[in-house]
């Protein structure tokens, strides 16, 4: 898998201070997308084991405390990146306890294969959905267009609970994830 660029501090991409990784690969090719960069496969440079070593070291670092990990691109569910991000998601699961998971991708719930749906069962929040250019609004948290959906996959932890809670909009139902826990979504 190759990358294009991972943060080890960041306040923009997800709740609290965060680890972000944007990965390499996506087949959407949204018309607006700002990161079409990350598009082809073999751009950016390869995501090595010292560089997921760091990112566990930054996640567990008590100097600057981090809230979790957000992985985007390109697109982490892209089919050539499922499996080397199921086994990161798996490792940040396991080693860096009570750090949250936060995912986007183009993909909506309903299109994913079951490779893509058992990353999804490991982490807590994805946000689905291809960028729509016209329906666009700078006004969302988290999101570009009207379209995409954050889904709560889990039960928020710590401080920011009510932080998560206030953003449900408990008028959508309690549709089913992957994982076959209850999932809030938020659109």
């Amino acid at each position: 898998m190759n990358i294009h660029r991972y943060y080890d501090v960041d306040i923009v991409n997800g709740p609290g201070t965060r680890c972000t990784l944007f990965v390499a690969g996506c087949e959407h090719q949204c018309r607006g997308c700002y990161n079409q960069s990350t598009w082809r496969l073999d751009s950016g440079v390869p995501f090595t084991l010292a560089l997921e070593e760091q990112l566990i070291a930054d996640l567990n670092d008590r100097r600057i405390p981090r809230q979790g990990l957000s992985l985007s691109g390109g697109d982490p569910l892209h089919p050539h990146n499922v499996p080397h991000i199921r086994r990161l998601v798996k490792r940040v699961r396991r080693e860096c306890p009570g750090k949250d998971i936060w995912l986007w991708t183009g993909y909506t719930m309903a299109e994913l294969s079951a490779d893509q749906r058992a990353v999804v069962a490991e982490i807590d929040v994805l946000i689905d959905g291809r960028f729509i250019e016209a329906e666009r609004d700078a006004r969302l948290l988290w999101r570009g267009s009207r379209n995409q959906t954050i889904w709560y996959l889990r039960q928020p932890q710590g401080e920011h609970t009510e932080q998560h809670t206030a953003q449900r909009h408990a008028d959508q139902g309690d549709p089913q994830c992957p994982g076959g826990e209850s999932a809030m979504q938020h659109q």
